[in-house]
């Protein structure tokens, strides 16, 4: 299942991509509503339901199939206007640095790979949709950089989780473009502000439920700036994977349904090119995992 939420009409619906026409999507908020079905009102909410929420989006499915009536609740996924799945995250959001070894090595040498996990936070108001704009705020920093990034999406409540037992936490996954201002981040010796300016953590297009990725430690990930490739790589590289990323987190901290755990960014970044390539106004940015899709932002200045 993979799941988008945006704007219909002006009014905000959970919708689910149609497997066999993917440019259309069934407006679930919409069938609930006539089929008298309690539906929640957005993704956080409805991964807080877990299970219920995916069984529920069956029956409704099989509800329309039986009553003839699924085309009277599909759209074109070009008449909304997509969010981010989680447009305000609950906590922050959990980034891993360093994780992939060729990343590592572009910004340093073998003595900065990590040998934990380097976890690190953003704040939830930097949370964008795909089409929105990435704003460089020129008075703080004009050194804006670019990372895709697999984000796992937390599903179920839990400490203390073994690797074993990681992926049962798991709801789905989607994508974050973890924008950082390279130079706030060099002053300040730690991650924060850098990470954590407004617009810096582009979100979307698609929130994938873990049963529609076979393994997503074999997914191909790539960062397009202008249509020029400047990161491709796979996530089978990452240096800590996902369950071991889950239990280091949860080990003395609640993880909670709709927490979002960044993976880390492969090789490519904009910093790791002499002279380095930083965004700037005009600039279009993509990130893409087939298996989720495309998540495209412009650039801007604030002025």
């Amino acid at each position: 299942m993979k799941f988008i939420y945006g704007a219909h009409h002006k009014k905000q619906v959970v919708a689910i991509i149609l497997e066999n026409e993917p440019e259309k999507a069934l407006d679930l908020t919409s069938a609930a509503s006539a089929l008298n079905v309690d539906f929640p009102s957005n993704l956080l909410e409805a991964i807080g339901l877990g299970d219920r929420f995916v069984q529920s989006v069956e029956d409704i499915r099989r509800q329309l199939r039986e009553q003839d009536k699924t085309g009277n609740y599909t759209v074109d996924v070009e008449s909304l206007e997509l969010l981010a799945p989680i447009p305000r995250p609950a906590k922050n959001i959990f980034c891993v640095g360093k994780n992939y070894l060729d990343h590592a090595l572009e910004l340093g040498t073998e003595a900065d790979v990590p040998e934990v996990p380097m976890i690190f936070s953003k704040a939830p108001t930097t949370v964008i949709g795909p089409e929105q704009p990435i704003i460089i705020p020129t008075k703080v920093s004009t050194d804006i950089d670019y990372e895709g990034e697999l984000a796992v999406v937390i599903g179920k409540k839990g400490k203390g989780i073994t690797r074993e037992e990681a992926y049962d936490y798991v709801f789905g996954y989607t994508l974050i473009n973890d924008i950082t201002a390279r130079d706030l981040q060099s002053k300040h010796k730690q991650f924060l502000l850098g990470k954590s300016l407004d617009t810096s953590c582009p979100m979307g297009p698609a929130l994938v439920h873990k049963s529609a990725v076979a393994d997503p430690h074999d997914l191909h990930i790539i960062t397009y700036v202008n249509g020029e490739i400047r990161q491709s790589s796979s996530t089978a590289k990452m240096i800590f994977s996902i369950p071991e990323l889950i239990k280091v987190l949860s080990k003395g901290m609640t993880l909670e349904p709709g927490d979002i755990i960044a993976t880390g960014t492969p090789a490519g970044v904009g910093k790791g090119f002499n002279p380095p390539k930083y965004l700037k106004a005009d600039d279009v940015v993509v990130v893409e995992v087939k298996t989720i899709g495309a998540l495209s932002n412009p650039v801007r200045n604030d002025v």
